[in-house]
C-alpha cells in the first residue's frame, strides 16, 4: 500500500475511494444532519439554542471545549507547521496550551459562570461598559468569520489532493451541512457532533503516526532520518531556542515563553468565546472548571496525531514540500498538504474511508464552532445591544438562525483569503495576535484589578488592537522593521507572531493602568461577581480529593513537565 500510495503522488488524484470508503462518508454526513434536526426541537429557547440549556457534564463541555479547537488548524495546520519547523510546533499544545487551560479551569471560569454572561464580550460589557463590549464583539466576529474560512479552505484542499474533487463543490457540501446542524440545534448540535467528531478523529488520524513509525522504524530512527533530510534541530524542544539562529523558527526562548507561553495562549484559551463558550454550558460551577482540565488532560496526546505526521513526513517523503505559492508555479506540493500525502501513503480500502471522515469531521468541528461563536455574538453583543435592544426571545432564537446561515456565507468568501499565505498557521496565528492578545490584557486587568475603569479598558483594548496590525503592516512595507517587532532578522513569520502578540498586550496593559489611573472607577459594590477582592466563590460540594478540580490539574501539570523534559 505504501508503494501504492507513492506512486500516485504525482497523478491527478491521490487515491480512489472504493465503495466501503464512500459508505462511509456519506453516512458520517447523514449522522450530523440526523442530529441537528433530533435536536432542532430542544433549541427554541435562547438559554437552549446559544448555551446549549447549560445541562452538559464535565466530560460532555470538555471534550466540546477540545474538539472545537480540533479542526483545520490542529489537524493539517500543525502537521503543516511541523513539517516546516519541526517538532517546535509542540510547544503550542504543551507550553501554548496546558498553563492556560488550567488557569481557565481554576482561575477565571467562576467568573465566567458566575456572571452568567452568554460571551466573553458580554463580560466584559457588566465590567466595562457598552463600549468595550462593543469593539471586542466586533473584532471577535470578524475573526472567527475568517478562522471559519480555513476550515472550508483545508477541507476542500484535501478534497482535491487526495480524491481529485473540485475545491469549490467540496467547500459548499460541507459548509451546507454544518450550516443545517448548527441553524437547528445551535450550540447543542455543535456540542454532540464534536464530541462524536472527536473519537472519529482519533480514531482515524491514529493510522498515520502508528504506520509511519512502523517504517521509521521507531522515535530513535525517525530522528536520524529527519536529522539526514532536515536538520538535527527539527527534533528538539527546547535545547535549540538560546539562540535565534539555532532552530528552524528563528526564535529564542523568550519568544516561546512570554510570547506563546503567556500572552498567547492565555489569550486564546481564556477569552476566545468560540472555547469558553463550550464550558460555560457545564451543568454548574465544578463542572465548568473540570472541563478545561479535562481538555487539557487529552490536549498533551494531541501531537501524536499531529505534529508526528509532519515529522514523518520530513523522514519518509520523498520529495521536498514548498510553501503554497511556490508549490503553486511549481506544481508540486506544499507544506499544507503533507497531512492527506500521509493519509493516501498508508490508507487502504476502509481505513481510507474512516481517514478522510477523521479530517472532514476536524474540518467541520471547527467550522461548526467558529459559526456557533459567531452567531451568539452576533445575536447578543452586537445585534441586542446596538440594534435591537428590546425584542422577544423567541426573535433574538430567531435571529441566531438566520446569523448561523448568513456566518457560514461570509466564511466561504474568507477561505479563499487563507489560499494567500504559505502556512495556514502563520494566517491563523496572526489572527490571534490582531484580536486575542490584546483582549486578554483587558480581561485579565478587569478580573483581577478593582482599579480598571471603563475608559482604561476601552483605550486599552483598542490601542493594542490598533498597534498589533500596525506592526504587521509595518513588516509587510518594510521588511527590515522585522528585527524590532522579532528582536532578530531571522526571525521567520512564527516567531514575529508571537512578539507582535506580546508587545500588543503589554501596550493594551500599559495603556489600561495609565488611564484608569486618571479616570474614576466604579463602586466596588458594582463589581461583585466580577472582580477578585470584591466576589466571594461560591464553595463546591464536598467531593473526595480525586474528585476535585486542583487534585486532576496538578497530576496534568507532572505529566506536562514531564513531557518537556522527555523532548528536551
Amino acid at each position: 500500500m505504501m508503494n501504492l500510495g507513492m506512486a500516485m503522488i504525482t497523478a491527478d488524484r491521490l487515491v480512489r475511494l472504493a465503495p466501503v470508503d464512500l459508505v462511509i462518508v456519506v453516512f458520517y454526513f447523514v449522522l450530523v444532519l440526523a442530529i441537528g434536526f433530533y435536536l432542532k426541537g430542544r433549541s427554541n429557547t435562547g438559554e437552549d439554542f446559544f448555551l446549549a440549556g447549560r445541562e452538559m457534564t464535565a466530560w460532555i463541555a470538555g471534550l466540546s471545549f477540545l474538539s472545537a479547537n480540533l479542526g483545520a488548524l490542529e489537524l493539517m495546520g500543525w502537521a503543516a507547521a511541523s513539517y516546516q519547523y519541526g517538532i517546535l510546533a509542540a510547544h503550542w499544545y504543551w507550553i501554548g496550551a496546558i498553563p492556560a487551560m488550567l488557569f481557565l479551569g481554576l482561575v477565571m471560569m467562576p467568573f465566567y459562570y458566575i456572571s452568567k454572561t452568554h460571551s466573553v464580550p458580554g463580560y466584559l460589557k457588566l465590567r466595562f461598559g457598552e463600549a468595550s463590549r462593543a469593539l471586542s464583539a466586533i473584532c471577535f466576529a470578524f475573526m472567527t468569520v475568517l478562522m471559519s474560512g480555513i476550515n472550508m479552505y483545508a477541507m476542500a484542499l484535501v478534497m482535491k489532493v487526495v480524491l481529485g474533487w473540485d475545491i469549490n463543490f467540496s467547500i459548499w457540501v460541507s459548509s451546507i451541512t454544518v450550516a443545517v446542524y448548527v441553524t437547528l440545534g445551535g450550540l447543542r448540535s455543535a456540542i454532540f457532533n464534536e464530541v462524536l467528531q472527536f473519537i472519529l478523529i482519533w480514531a482515524g488520524a491514529l493510522v498515520i503516526p502508528v504506520m509511519g513509525l512502523i517504517e521509521a522504524g521507531g522515535w530513535k530512527a525517525l530522528q536520524l532520518k529527519v536529522a539526514q533530510n532536515a536538520s538535527v534541530e527539527y527534533t528538539h524542544l527546547w535545547s535549540t531556542l538560546g539562540s535565534f539562529k539555532d532552530n528552524p523558527m528563528g526564535i529564542h526562548w523568550t519568544g516561546i515563553v512570554f510570547g506563546l507561553g503567556f500572552v498567547i495562549s492565555f489569550a486564546y484559551w481564556t477569552t476566545d468565546f468560540l472555547v469558553v463558550q463550550r464550558v460555560l454550558a457545564a451543568k454548574d460551577l465544578r463542572a465548568a472548571k473540570m472541563a478545561p482540565i479535562i481538555g487539557a488532560a487529552f490536549k498533551m496526546f494531541v501531537p501524536f496525531i499531529v505534529i508526528l505526521p509532519g515529522l514523518l513526513g520530513l523522514a519518509v517523503l520523498p520529495m521536498k514540500l514548498t510553501g503554497e505559492a511556490a508549490a503553486v508555479a511549481s506544481g508540486g506540493h506544499s507544506y499544507n498538504e503533507v497531512l492527506p500525502l500521509m493519509l493516501a501513503r498508508y490508507c487502504g480500502p476502509g481505513l481510507l474511508g474512516l481517514g478522510i471522515t477523521a479530517l472532514i469531521a476536524g474540518f467541520m468541528s471547527g467550522m461548526a464552532g467558529n459559526v456557533s461563536a459567531f452567531s451568539t455574538v452576533w445575536t447578543y453583543d452586537i445585534y441586542k445591544a446596538l440594534i435591537k435592544k428590546t425584542a422577544t426571545d423567541a426573535h433574538y432564537v430567531l435571529m441566531g438562525r438566520w446569523s448561523t446561515f448568513v456566518g457560514v456565507l461570509i466564511s466561504i468568501l474568507t477561505a479563499y483569503l487563507v489560499m494567500q499565505f504559505l502556512s495556514i498557521m502563520d494566517y491563523v496565528q496572526a489572527l490571534f495576535s490582531f484580536f486575542v492578545a490584546p483582549l486578554f490584557g483587558t480581561v485579565i486587568l478587569g478580573m483581577l484589578w478593582k482599579r480598571a475603569t471603563a475608559a482604561g479598558g476601552f483605550w486599552g483594548l483598542l490601542a493594542g488592537t490598533v498597534s498589533s496590525v500596525g506592526m504587521w503592516a509595518w513588516v509587510k512595507v518594510d521588511p527590515t522593521a522585522l528585527r524590532y517587532v522579532a528582536l532578530s532578522s531571522d526571525a521567520k513569520d512564527m516567531a514575529e507572531n508571537m512578539y507582535r502578540g506580546l508587545w500588543s498586550w503589554i501596550l493594551c496593559v500599559v495603556v489600561t493602568v495609565a488611564v484608569s489611573m486618571v479616570t474614576k472607577p466604579k463602586p466596588e459594590s458594582e463589581l461583585v461577581g466580577l472582580v477578585y477582592g470584591a466576589t466571594e466563590i461560591p464553595s463546591e460540594a464536598e467531593v473526595p480529593l480525586y474528585q476535585k478540580p486542583v487534585f486532576w490539574a496538578v497530576i496534568v501539570t507532572i505529566v506536562f513537565i514531564a513531557l518537556n523534559i522527555i523532548f528536551w
